[in-house]
């Protein structure tokens, strides 16, 4: 069983949807060192959200207590 130009239209979509996506990476300026300093620094700063609502008492978080 043959697939006629299937084949052929899928391989130009396929080339056309990537071909508006761009192959370089993101350009911030920063060098990866400066980006891990920075990604840490972010984490960091969620985490200690995080625990100050947990320690806050704080139910918006969406958690399953006091659900029955």
């Amino acid at each position: 069983m043959s697939r006629g130009n299937q084949r052929d239209r899928d391989r130009e979509r396929a080339q056309a949807r990537a071909g508006n996506k761009s192959k370089q990476p993101k350009s911030d300026g920063l060098t990866p060192e400066q980006r891990r300093e920075r990604d840490a620094k972010a984490l960091q700063e969620k985490m200690a959200r995080k625990a100050a609502q947990f320690a806050g008492g704080n139910k918006a978080g969406g958690g399953i207590e006091g659900k029955k």
